[in-house]
C-alpha cells in the first residue's frame, strides 16, 4: 500500500482548451451521432454527408500539422497506418466497387492519422477525460432524444422500444457508450483526477445507456472494461497479498469461463439471453466464409462487399433469408473486404497494442486509470460480434489506433537538447565559481 503522505504523480500537461474542443468535435463525428439519422435517415450515402466531412478532414489536418513532432515520434504507429491504408487503396484495383473503395480508403486513412494524433497528444489522464466528456455529452443528447424526440431516439419495428439515441441503431449507443464508461471509469481511478463527482455522473449515464439498449454485447464490454479497470485499482490499493489472490482467482474464473464456453456454447449462450444461432449470425458467417473461400487472397475490395448493388451481398442475403447490411464479426468482414493478408496484418497491429498495453500496466496504468488495457479488452470482444476494425469513420477502431500509437510513440531524447548561450555561459562560470569559493574557505580557517 502507498504511503498515505505520499505525494500525487506531476500531470501530464494538458493541450490547451480550443485545442481539446478542436479534438471533441471530431471525436463526436466519429461516433456517427446526430448527423446520420437527422440528414439520412435511410443510411444511404448522400452527397450532404460528403460536405459535412470536409471541415472535419481540415480540422484533423490542422491539428496534426500543429503537433507534428509529436506525431512523428509514434513512426511505428504511422508506418503501421501507411501499411493499412496501402493495401486498401491496392484494393481497388479488383474491387467490385473501386468508386467506394477509394472514397473510403481517403475517410480510414483521415481517421487514422488522427488516432495517431490523438495517441501522442493527449497523454496520460487526458484522453479518458476527453472521452468521459464525449460519453457525457452523448448520453445527455441520447436522453434528451429518447424522451423529446422518440421518433429518433427509439426504435420502431424491429427491436421495438429499445433506445438507439442518437444513432441509427442500439448496438452503435451500445459500442459509444462503452468507450465513455470505460473513460470514466479509468478517470476515478486515475491517481491524477482530483474531482470525481463528473466521472461518476458520467458513469452512471453512460452505465443507464448501455442498460437501455439490452444488448448484451455491449453490457459484456462494459463489464469486462470497468470491471478490469475497477480490479487494477483495488489491486493496487490493497497490497502485494490482495494481488497475488486478485490475479489468482482471475485467472481461475477465466480459465473456467473459456471452458464451459467452448464445451457448453449453447447453455452460456441461453443464459445471456442469445439463441445458440446468435440471432442468425452464425448463418451468416457460414455463408460469407463460401464468399471468402472464393477470393480467399484479395477479398471483394475495401469497404465495396456491402453495397446495394453487391452481387455476392445479394446471395448472402437470399441465403439468410434478412436485408444482412455486415458481417456482425468484424475479422470476417476484414477476409471479404481484403482476404486473409488483409485480416493478418490488422491482427499484427491488434497484437502490438495489446501487448503494448499490457507492457505500460505499471508505469501509465496509474496516471490514466488503466484505461488503455481495459478499453482494449472491450474492443476484442466487439470486434468478434460487430464490424468495427480498419472502419473507415468508426471510434472504436480509432481508439485502438490511438492506444497502438501511445503503446509505441518514442520519448523525446532530452539529453541530446543543446543549451541556451546564456545558460551555457552560467555553465561554464561554474567551475570558477566553486574554485574561488574553496579558496576563501581556506583562507578564512584560522591557523592553530
Amino acid at each position: 500500500m502507498r504511503p498515505a503522505l505520499e505525494s500525487p504523480p506531476a500531470e501530464d500537461p494538458a493541450p490547451p482548451l480550443w485545442e481539446r474542443a478542436a479534438a471533441m468535435f471530431v471525436v463526436i463525428m466519429l461516433t456517427g451521432a446526430f448527423v446520420g439519422p437527422v440528414f439520412a435517415p435511410t443510411q444511404a450515402e448522400t452527397p450532404i454527408l460528403r460536405l459535412i466531412w470536409l471541415p472535419v478532414y481540415a480540422i484533423i489536418i490542422a491539428l496534426v500539422a500543429l503537433r507534428a513532432d509529436r506525431v512523428a515520434r509514434a513512426w511505428p504507429a504511422l508506418l503501421m497506418v501507411l501499411a493499412l491504408v496501402l493495401h486498401a487503396y491496392a484494393s481497388k484495383y479488383w474491387s467490385i466497387d473501386a468508386e467506394t473503395t477509394a472514397r473510403r480508403v481517403l475517410a480510414m486513412g483521415m481517421a487514422s492519422v488522427f488516432a495517431v494524433y490523438l495517441g501522442v497528444v493527449f497523454r496520460g489522464v487526458h484522453l479518458p477525460r476527453l472521452l468521459m466528456g464525449m460519453g457525457l455529452i452523448l448520453g445527455v443528447g441520447s436522453l434528451v432524444f429518447v424522451f423529446a424526440f422518440p421518433a429518433i431516439g427509439v426504435h420502431h419495428g424491429d427491436n421495438d422500444g429499445l433506445w438507439r439515441g442518437l444513432w441509427y441503431e442500439k448496438n452503435q449507443m451500445g459500442g459509444i457508450m462503452v468507450a465513455g464508461a470505460a473513460a470514466s471509469a479509468a478517470c476515478l481511478a486515475s491517481e491524477q483526477t482530483r474531482h470525481r463527482w463528473l466521472p461518476f455522473i458520467a458513469l452512471l449515464v453512460t452505465t443507464l445507456l448501455v442498460l437501455a439498449t439490452q444488448s448484451k454485447t455491449s453490457l459484456l464490454c462494459l463489464l469486462l472494461a470497468v470491471g478490469l479497470i475497477a480490479g487494477l485499482w483495488a489491486m493496487r490499493r490493497g497490497g502485494a497479498a490482495f494481488s497475488v489472490v486478485a490475479i489468482w482467482v482471475g485467472v481461475v474464473l477465466i480459465a473456467t469461463g473459456t471452458y464451459v464456453f467452448i464445451t457448453e456454447p449453447a447453455v452460456v449462450l441461453k443464459a445471456l439471453g442469445k439463441d445458440p444461432s446468435l440471432t442468425g449470425r452464425t448463418d451468416i458467417w457460414v455463408s460469407l466464409m463460401h464468399k471468402v473461400s472464393v477470393h480467399p487472397w484479395t477479398g471483394y475490395g475495401y469497404q465495396a462487399f456491402w453495397g446495394r448493388e453487391s452481387v455476392p451481398a445479394m446471395f448472402v442475403r437470399a441465403e439468410t433469408g434478412w436485408p444482412v447490411p455486415s458481417a456482425h464479426n468484424g475479422w470476417i468482414d476484414l477476409l471479404v473486404q481484403l482476404g486473409w493478408p488483409g485480416a493478418v496484418a490488422v491482427g499484427i497491429v491488434v497484437a502490438v497494442g495489446f501487448f503494448g498495453s499490457v507492457s505500460r500496466v505499471a508505469t501509465d496504468g496509474p496516471k490514466e486509470g488503466w484505461w488503455a488495457l481495459g478499453y482494449f479488452l472491450a474492443f476484442l470482444l466487439l470486434s468478434l460480434s460487430e464490424s468495427v476494425l480498419l472502419s473507415h469513420a468508426n471510434l472504436p477502431w480509432v481508439l485502438m489506433l490511438a492506444i497502438v500509437a501511445r503503446a509505441t510513440a518514442f520519448a523525446p531524447d532530452t539529453s541530446r537538447v543543446p543549451l541556451a548561450p546564456a545558460a551555457r555561459g552560467a555553465y561554464q562560470q561554474r567551475p570558477r565559481i566553486a574554485a574561488h569559493s574553496a579558496h576563501a574557505r581556506q583562507r578564512a580557517v584560522p591557523v592553530r
